[in-house]
């Protein structure tokens, strides 16, 4: 069912801060930031060769990822995302298995412009999984 990773999300508490790190001190190349009020993050990838890193900051109140950084001041690691070639299929894989999707159960727009689900962390060993279809 799942393909490749696709990226790993990290929640960083100075955005700029952290850019600076993976761009100036590693060397890596940093896309643009770009704002995703849907998710109430902003986003910046780090390219790399085999994958990505996607560093993630609150957009707004209600930003998913502003409780996560108040429970971890430092920031971490906040999901990994896997391809699937088709997200509806595996939804519905995942749900015979008894696994649970958050939200709605109905895809969303992603960071690329692509569908994306999220599964629940207490069905994957305590860690976010976010499915993006390729």
């Amino acid at each position: 069912m799942i393909e490749k990773l696709n990226h790993v999300a990290i929640a960083v508490p100075d955005l700029d801060k952290a850019i600076s790190l993976y761009r100036d001190v590693l060397g890596a190349d940093v896309a643009e930031v770009v704002d995703l009020p849907a998710h109430g993050v902003t986003v910046a990838f780090v390219n790399l060769g085999n994958t990505k890193l996607e560093l993630l900051y609150p957009l707004g109140h209600k930003s998913p990822i502003k409780s996560f950084l108040e429970k971890n001041v430092s920031g971490g690691i906040h999901h990994l995302c896997y391809e699937v070639e088709d997200i509806f299929k595996a939804r519905d894989q995942l749900v015979e298995k008894g696994m649970r999707i958050l939200g709605s159960g109905e895809p969303a727009t992603g960071a690329h412009g692509k569908p994306v689900l999220f599964l629940h962390p207490k069905d994957f060993c305590g860690t976010l999984i976010e499915l993006e279809q390729i």
